[in-house]
């Protein structure tokens, strides 16, 4: 069986929500699972006092994870159109991988959500791609052969997927975003299938 990481960073539960249906949509190919991971709050505190696996939910990631897993979705919630920091950090701790090019030709996708429609998804989605572009990954967006793109009233982005959480981060995921998150997942885990066969990943 093979593995993609699904890596992300959420307060209110929004990106979580969207972990899971990309996980899904991951795991309806044959072969491949979904590995999920989370990071931890970035405080003054946290990497002194704050337990090293969460109280609930998934683990935090490790670089292991993604020297593991043969691929990468990657979530954030947006922050001034751009990554959390907590998301940011655990990046900015992956040198050691860089060095070794480690990530080198694995795909990747990016994922977000947003309190109002127009608050940063893209340039979130754009933001989170820079470094992978960085680690040598090869970026897989989200086609409009998913027709949902040309009708949401939520989220949903070439870009990759999008939910608009609304200004107290509680609204679902659409039907709309259910289906391209999952869609999302799907359509990463064939792409790593098919460098697979091609022997272009191990």
């Amino acid at each position: 069986m093979s593995e993609i990481l699904v890596l992300y960073y959420s307060r209110y539960g929004a990106t979580a929500a969207m972990a899971r249906q990309i996980a899904r949509g991951i795991e309806n190919v044959p072969g491949f699972s979904a590995r999920i991971r989370t990071v931890a709050e970035v405080s003054t505190t946290c990497e002194a006092v704050d337990d090293t696996i969460p109280e609930n939910g998934p683990p935090y990631a490790t670089l292991q994870d993604l020297q593991e897993c043969i691929g990468l979705a990657l979530g954030s919630p947006t922050r001034f159109g751009n990554m959390a920091a907590s998301l940011k950090y655990f990046i900015d701790s992956t040198s050691p991988l860089w060095l070794q090019g480690a990530l080198v030709g694995k795909p990747a996708c990016t994922f977000t959500s947003t309190s109002s429609l127009h608050g940063g998804q893209e340039t979130t989605l754009l933001s989170m791609m820079l470094p992978l572009l960085h680690h040598g990954l090869i970026l897989v967006g989200l086609p409009y052969s998913e027709t949902d793109l040309l009708k949401t009233k939520t989220g949903g982005t070439p870009y990759g997927a999008s939910h608009l959480a609304g200004q107290n981060s509680d609204r679902t995921l659409s039907e709309e975003e259910t289906r391209l998150c999952q869609a999302q997942g799907r359509h990463l885990a064939q792409i790593a299938k098919a460098q697979l066969e091609a022997g272009l990943i191990k």
